[in-house]
């Protein structure tokens, strides 16, 4: 009797599971044919995600206590209520809060210091959503993106008036068309980078990582892509309204940036290439101290491009409306500079010249004695956050000549999965070679479930995608792919600073602290994935900033992959909830017995109205 009172029993639980099952399909089927149906604006990306749901193996509520057993104490859920953040006015649409031109024009003009980072403290931060202008749509795939973006997402054409003549940006119906041109190269960018290219090695992988100061709408970055160089480019938030904006709507990584007081946020020997077209930065003031900032992050065997003002002087003058003799002691000082640094002028033609950097500073390290340089200090050059800038020489110590001499930098895409330098020498403690090979594999394993989870994470719907928690660069290694590019950012918080591990492995990234707001405009990224931030960021700041940070940065309909700790994860989940996202829990991919899972959250299509907060 007992059997057959187990099997009946077994058959019921059964028929219960096959009802359960069966009515999860046909709740996604109506879901996603209401979808088709046309409702809602944006592109499919709520649609392509929730097919994922129809073949019914991923649960979209995952029950994890019968696994794991929250500490006492870790979450606080005595109110059961969840939070519900309401949208900002549309005065808000494109709020920087750490480049606030109100709060900027409170600070010193010198040196650029107002266009500096400058956040709002703690009680002056907004606590609301920050809304999409009205038409906001999808931005075109890449490399469409690259000439085309959507007039409603950026709604200025004051550049296209200012710049008219320079061929940045034109005007055309529905949308901003970019040509390519630029103040240098008003021909376009492709015949500018053929002049580089016959002096520098853009196109054999030596050069991969370029560094753009001053960037404009970041054609020259945007038109390098192609021959597989990548650049970072920089423009300060001034009267070039939505420059760096218009850089990240195209699709090119760029951010909000000034070459002022404070150190940049990269780490020494990061690009194998800068470059300043008619960027206005003085190079020759304050003894030299931005080419010898610009020197701090340049790769030896780096070259350094300077176009416009003052080379070429003697023919420009007039055109230019300057003095001659001010521009030739300003020529005079930038040559006398980067003699100083060791770097080897091989070639000025018109209005470009091109320095390289030498591989074996030793052979020059007498004469820079003899001409009194000054050196730098500090034991560590990576260590820039918020630190003044000074026009000192960072100096080749033991460790960086055992680096550049291990291992050779080799061509990229070689360079994405070979030992990097760093960590072939040992001089980045507590990462060996094997932990290299294997964090390596971690991430693909990872990344390998992502795309199970999100099935069009390489179809280049994502183009603009961020790591908050970079690491060794691994998941952007992992990702690589000419349809997107990774912002690497290396928490300062971090307890290994391996951001020029990322670089050396021909990727980009920056240092950050996510207690205050990313330099850079809102709605510019597709795809946001935090590995451990929270954790990372515990008892250090609220979670609830960093969410609305990350909300800020997101485009309308992007994703947020988050991994973590399964309480950390609870967390979040709750606080997103009541910040119109869509969001599913899902274990680990070595099973449900591990504790760190994976939340995928995705940002619903929302734009603001007058009658919003704030």
């Amino acid at each position: 009797m007992a059997n057959k009172f187990n099997s009946g029993d077994s058959r019921t639980r059964s028929s219960v599971s096959i009802f359960i099952i069966a009515g999860l399909c046909c709740f996604f089927y109506l879901l996603g044919a209401w979808q088709r149906s046309g409702f809602g604006k944006g592109d499919s990306i709520a649609l392509e995600m929730t097919k994922s749901g129809e073949n019914c193996n991923i649960l979209p509520n995952l029950n994890f206590e019968t696994h794991h057993v929250v500490e006492a104490g870790t979450i606080n859920d005595s109110d059961s209520e969840v939070k519900v953040y309401e949208p900002c006015t549309s005065r808000y649409a494109d709020y920087t809060p750490c480049q606030d031109q109100r709060r900027a024009m409170t600070f010193p003009r010198d040196n650029m210091n107002y266009r500096e980072r400058h956040c709002p403290p703690q009680e002056e931060k907004l606590h609301c959503l920050i809304p999409a202008p009205k038409g906001y749509v999808t931005p075109f795939p890449w490399p469409k993106s690259r000439d085309y973006v959507p007039y409603a997402n950026a709604p200025y054409k004051s550049l296209t008036v200012e710049k008219a003549i320079q061929n940045w940006i034109q005007y055309e119906g529905n949308v901003f068309r970019f040509p390519g041109g630029g103040t240098q190269f008003p021909q376009g960018a492709d015949k500018y980078i053929d002049q580089l290219a016959s002096v520098i090695p853009i196109d054999n992988g030596i050069v991969r990582t370029a560094l753009d100061t001053g960037c404009g709408v970041a054609s020259w970055g945007a038109y390098l892509w192609k021959r597989n160089v990548i650049a970072m480019s920089f423009a300060p938030r001034d009267s070039h309204e939505a420059q760096v904006q218009f850089a990240l709507e195209r699709g090119v990584p760029a951010v909000i940036g000034v070459l002022g007081t404070v150190k940049m946020p990269y780490p020494s020997r990061a690009f194998d290439m800068a470059h300043c077209s008619r960027c206005l930065i003085p190079w020759g003031a304050n003894d030299g101290m931005y080419m010898k900032e610009v020197d701090r992050v340049l790769r030896p065997g780096g070259y350094w491009v300077l176009s416009g003002p003052p080379i070429n002087w003697k023919t420009n003058y007039r055109a230019w409306q300057r003095p001659e003799k001010e521009l030739q002691e300003e020529q005079r000082k930038i040559e006398e500079i980067a003699k100083l640094l060791c770097w080897e002028k091989k070639s000025e033609k018109g209005e470009i010249a091109i320095w390289q950097k030498r591989m074996d500073a030793d052979s020059c390290r007498s004469a820079q004695e003899n001409s009194g340089a000054t050196f730098c200090k500090a034991d560590d050059p990576d260590d820039v956050w918020y630190k003044k800038m000074e026009p000192c020489i960072t100096p080749y110590n033991k460790a960086n000549r055992d680096e550049d001499s291990a291992v050779d930098v080799k061509p990229f895409p070689e360079r994405l999965y070979a030992v990097p330098p760093r960590i072939a020498s040992g001089s980045l403690p507590g990462v060996s070679v094997e932990e290299y090979l294997e964090d390596n594999k971690k991430w693909k394993k990872h990344v390998r479930a992502y795309k199970k989870i999100n099935k069009i994470i390489d179809t280049g719907r994502y183009r603009n995608i961020m790591d908050m928690n970079a690491g060794l660069g691994g998941f952007a290694a992992a990702l690589q792919s000419p349809k997107l590019w990774v912002m690497n950012v290396m928490p300062t918080i971090s307890e290994k600073n391996t951001l020029g591990v990322v670089y050396e492995r021909g990727l980009i990234g920056i240092y950050h602290d996510w207690c205050e707001a990313f330099s850079t405009y809102p709605r510019t990224y597709d795809l946001i994935h935090a590995n451990g931030v929270f954790s990372l960021y515990k008892n250090k700041c609220n979670f609830e900033d960093i969410l609305l940070e990350m909300d800020r940065i997101l485009r309308p309909e992007g994703a947020i992959i988050f991994r973590d700790e399964v309480d950390v994860l609870i967390k979040v989940k709750k606080i997103i909830g009541g910040m119109k996202y869509d969001s599913k829990l899902v274990d680990h991919e070595d099973g449900p017995l591990v504790p760190e899972k994976i939340l995928v959250a995705v940002k619903q299509y929302w734009v603001g109205n007058s009658t919003s907060v704030q």
